[in-house]
Parts: C-alpha cells; sequence; structure tokens
C-alpha cells in the first residue's frame, strides 16, 4: 500500500514535563448527568501520525472536556505502554499528543450514557463525517478503538482488529479495541499488543522516508 505522506519520527526529541499539569476539578454527578448532548473538541492538527478515533464521548468525558477521561479508560494507558508518549499523559494533558503527531476525534460527536445509544445509521453518518476531516487534516493513519462500531459504521461485520486492507482517504486504517473500563474483553496485554503494532507500522513508515 502506498502511504501518501509519512512523516512519522516518533522518537523526536520532545520536551515532557518531568511531572504531569495540576488535575481540574472532577465534574460533579449532576454536571456528569446534565452533558448528555454535549460535545466535545477534537485534538486535532494537519498531518499527523496517528489520528486516534473513538466511538462518542461519554457523559463524564464530555463533562470533563477531555477524550478519555473517566476513571478507569484504559487508552492513556495504553498509549504509554506502547511508547507513544514518553510518561503517561492525564486526560487534560491531551494538547501534548499533538507533539509527538497524534490527535483524538470521534465518530459521532454526541455524548451518551453508552455507546449501545447510538443506532447504526448514526455511526454510518459519523464515518462520512471522518472521512472529510480525514481529507482536510491528512492523517497518515487512523486507528478506529472500538471493533464493534468499526464493523457497523463501516460495513464490515467481520472485521478483526488491526491493520485493515482498506485505506481511509487515503490514509492507513486500523482497528484497536475499545479502551473503555466497561469493556471487560480485553485487558491490559490486549492493549499492549494491538497499540504496540500501530506504534511499530508508523515508526516503520518513518524509516521508509529517511
Amino acid at each position: 500500500m502506498n502511504i501518501h505522506h509519512a512523516r512519522v519520527n516518533l522518537d523526536r526529541p520532545v520536551v515532557w514535563p518531568s511531572v504531569m499539569s495540576q488535575p481540574p476539578r472532577r465534574p460533579t454527578p449532576a454536571e456528569v448527568q446534565a452533558a448528555k448532548g454535549h460535545t466535545i473538541r477534537d485534538v486535532i492538527r494537519a498531518d499527523l501520525d496517528v489520528l486516534f478515533c473513538g466511538i462518542n464521548p461519554g457523559l463524564y468525558t464530555a463533562a470533563a472536556g477531555h477524550h478519555f477521561a473517566r476513571p478507569g479508560n484504559r487508552f492513556w494507558p495504553a498509549l504509554h505502554d506502547a511508547g507513544f508518549t514518553r510518561r503517561r499523559l492525564y486526560p487534560w494533558e491531551q494538547e501534548q499528543l499533538l507533539e509527538v503527531g497524534c490527535g483524538v476525534t470521534n465518530l459521532v460527536a454526541r455524548a451518551t450514557a453508552t455507546a449501545a445509544e447510538l443506532d447504526d445509521e448514526e455511526l454510518r453518518a459519523g464515518r462520512r463525517r471522518l472521512v472529510r476531516k480525514i481529507r482536510r487534516f491528512r492523517p497518515q493513519v487512523v486507528a478506529i478503538v472500538g471493533v464493534g462500531a468499526y464493523r457497523v459504521a463501516f460495513d464490515r461485520p467481520r472485521a478483526t482488529l488491526g491493520r485493515q486492507n482498506e485505506t481511509i482517504a487515503n490514509a492507513a486504517l486500523w482497528v484497536l479495541p475499545n479502551t473503555s473500563g466497561l469493556n471487560a474483553n480485553h485487558q491490559a496485554k490486549d492493549f499492549a499488543k494491538t497499540f504496540g503494532a500501530l506504534r511499530d507500522f508508523v515508526k516503520a513508515e518513518g524509516q521508509k522516508q529517511k
């Protein structure tokens, strides 16, 4: 497959704060419940190495205003374990992802208590919006975080985890397991394996350009 613009250098020097930034106040239960239907801003810029795409924001995430913010979500630890970041970042530090060529968006923008509240057509509409976003921002790789949502949104009922045979708007396409703490089908070793394979792919593409 011809990757159109590999720009990867995950080993480039990045000045990381030695300690995490001060955590913000946690949203109250009332604020969480009031976040239904809210949206959250993408972490994105042009020419990213990897654009991670969640299913949709949960209520806690929408109330906090940061991606994958609910305590117990495995996204941020998985990024660090795979070597995308030099230390574990926390949701409120999400903008630091841009420094290492990564970003975050969602298939569906509106927040719900669970992804099960989304119907099939909403997920398919999310795929069409994602394609437009990819054409605008031109990431090298798009990684869908949730195989079930991917199967519905892309009409691929037999899809499995890992790199897919198709591309999306000229970007390589990967599928990763849902990192929600409610997902009992995958454990830490599964995230380390799948996120690690993605990072290996991105690094290998970068080496080809040297």
